[in-house]
């Protein structure tokens, strides 16, 4: 049986289309919500075995980027997401999906796991380059617990569009503890695939450690700020007329579609 995928769709968010392309060709059946269909019982959270946060505007990102779409998750819809995280459905945000999650709390790690952990905080504010960053970059996965990206083989490929990716954190024993976990699910690379270290374009946000995307202490939720599901089909890669196919992003879709099966 196909999974089904919740996309989640709030004003302003314009990247489901895509989202929604990338998961039926990954093998999932997905659906387009509003997040007002779930608040008015159109829709029921336990119908859906993924959850996905799209990229876009959210709330025209009033008050900062995915700042009122994470209160939604964290005020309206606490425990229905909760729930959908414990359950280890897999879980994914991408672009201002990331900074959803980030911002209510949900990644690097919930409020419920950070007994005896470091206390230091994480955000994804604005790039270092000081503009609006849009271009196609190289992701290398690094996370074994991630279950989004551990079967991955090769880089990714995908663009980038955002002018809040950078990703930092309050105290640097929490990136210690981040690497410990293998919550970085994904580093900015340069051509070679090497980890960027931190050179424009490379990395074009100037995030801690080359970060791309991070994972939960479980590894079935990832954010990231890159858009794989913009780069599936060969014919979206930029070099495709030279004969260049590589780095697609449709395996991690995969990766999340057959957790999903197997659940």
């Amino acid at each position: 049986m196909k999974p089904r995928a919740l996309i989640l769709h709030a004003t302003g968010t314009n990247r489901d289309l895509d989202a929604s392309q990338a998961l039926t060709l990954a093998g999932a059946e997905p659906e387009i919500v509003h997040i007002n269909q779930l608040r008015r019982k159109e829709k029921y959270w336990q119908d859906y075995q993924m959850l996905v946060i799209p990229g876009g505007f959210s709330y025209a990102d009033a008050l900062g980027a995915g700042r009122l779409f994470a209160l939604d998750l964290k005020v309206y819809f606490a425990e229905e997401v909760g729930a959908f995280v414990a359950q280890g459905k897999p879980v994914i945000g991408i672009c201002n999906g990331f900074q959803a999650l980030v911002k209510a709390g949900l990644l690097p790690t919930p409020p419920k796991e950070q007994a005896g952990r470091a206390k230091g905080g994480a955000t994804l504010t604005f790039n270092a380059s000081g503009h609006f960053e849009c271009r196609w970059v190289r992701l290398s996965p690094r996370s074994h617990t991630c279950l989004w990206t551990r079967s991955l083989v090769e880089a990714i490929y995908c663009p980038i569009a955002h002018g809040e990716g950078n990703f930092l954190l309050a105290e640097p024993a929490f990136l210690e503890e981040l690497c410990a976990q293998d919550q970085v699910a994904l580093v900015y690379a340069g051509e070679n695939g090497a980890p960027a270290q931190g050179a424009y374009p490379a990395n074009p946000n100037g995030s801690v450690m080359d970060i791309a995307g991070v994972c939960n202490p479980q590894g079935n939720v990832l954010g990231l700020m890159p858009h794989p599901e913009d780069h599936v089909l060969s014919s979206q890669h930029p070099q495709r007329t030279r004969g260049d196919w590589s780095g697609s992003g449709l395996p991690l879709f995969r990766s999340g579609v057959e957790y999903a099966v197997q659940m």
